[in-house]
């Protein structure tokens, strides 16, 4: 398949012929990777189970995973619900646009594929304006998981879209580099209540201002709920060791697999890199919003370089710093404490 894209970065005076051609693609039954606030996502035909199969197929992603629908309006959202409780309507005015997914009843016009044949239907409206332009220009709801080969880093530019998807899908959107970094936090909306299926974006202690937070996200789920929840995610093809301690604890254990003739990565905040010493170090920035934005990217990076392991600090699990942590933990493959 070739695969067509279309680089909004360099050519904005197309942009409208550009999402129309996209939204034609989609209305056909094929798939379109396009930018989000968070990460890029695989768009197809939520409605159209033959289209969203073809998600699963270019991902290699498993059929037990379910997909979020995203939309345009909060017109376009109830039109795929049951019900909806009235605190969601608040959460919606604070934070949507935005890296917030609601877990709801589903009224069915999802196809079966989407909610993994759960009675529930995740769906959200992204904040960025290629996605938002398109989702209405296309006027149907959008499946989109993140635009990645399964269980690889997501991605947040079109480059890494290409390099996982290129000729296994019918076109990429380039948008430029997304903003959050990892992907929105998705909360299963009870009674009066919500659980944390997936922490993102939005933290907790902003959901909490509007509605009781019963629990933390799920683990080890059987029967998925809501995406990122039951298999292995955002593996780098470097393993990854999470070293849970001070700097002298990090370059212990650095210079530990040094003497063993291994090359090592170092993927810290700028103040942790200019403490230890690694042969290569990988920047996170400085603040936590900085670690979520670069963390998929310096995930890709390391295979560019002859690394044998990749040694990550520990960061903060609270804040955004949760969502860090979960992805982190969800890809590593070792845990010192």
């Amino acid at each position: 398949m070739k695969t067509k894209q279309w680089n909004l970065m360099n050519d904005k005076i197309n942009i409208e012929s550009a999402i129309q051609e996209a939204a034609l693609l989609l209305k056909k039954g094929e798939t379109v990777a396009f930018p989000t606030e968070t990460v890029y996502g695989l768009g197809a035909d939520a409605t159209n189970a033959e289209a969203v199969a073809k998600i699963f197929q270019a991902k290699g992603r498993p059929q037990d995973n379910p997909l979020i629908a995203h939309v345009a309006t909060m017109e376009q959202l109830r039109k795929l619900l049951d019900k909806l409780p009235g605190y969601v309507e608040d959460l919606i005015s604070a934070y949507s646009p935005g890296p917030l997914t609601y877990v709801l009843p589903s009224n069915g016009t999802c196809a079966p594929n989407v909610t993994a044949g759960l009675s529930t239907v995740a769906v959200r409206i992204p904040d960025h304006p290629i996605a938002l332009e398109l989702l209405t220009a296309c006027d149907v709801p959008v499946a989109a998981p993140s635009a990645n080969l399964s269980g690889k880093p997501s991605p947040t530019t079109a480059g890494h879209v290409a390099e996982d998807l290129d000729g296994k899908i019918a076109g990429i959107i380039d948008g430029g580099p997304t903003g959050v970094g990892v992907e929105s936090t998705v909360i299963a909306c009870r009674e009066d209540d919500v659980v944390i299926l997936r922490p993102g974006g939005v933290t907790k202690e902003q959901i909490e201002k509007f509605v009781p937070v019963a629990e933390t996200f799920e683990k080890n789920v059987d029967k998925p709920t809501a995406p990122g929840m039951k298999y292995k995610h955002y593996s780098p093809e470097v393993p990854l060791w999470l070293v849970d301690g001070d700097i002298s604890r990090i370059q212990g254990v650095i210079d530990e697999e040094k003497s063993k003739g291994k090359t090592v990565a170092l993927l810290a905040r700028d103040e942790v890199l200019e403490q230890v010493r690694a042969d290569i170090r990988l920047s996170l920035g400085s603040s936590l919003e900085d670690v979520a934005n670069k963390l998929y990217d310096n995930l890709r990076k390391v295979k560019e370089t002859d690394a044998d392991v990749i040694i990550s600090e520990v960061f903060p699990d609270s804040g955004i710093g949760q969502a860090v942590m979960n992805r982190l933990r969800k890809a590593m493959t070792t845990y010192i404490d």
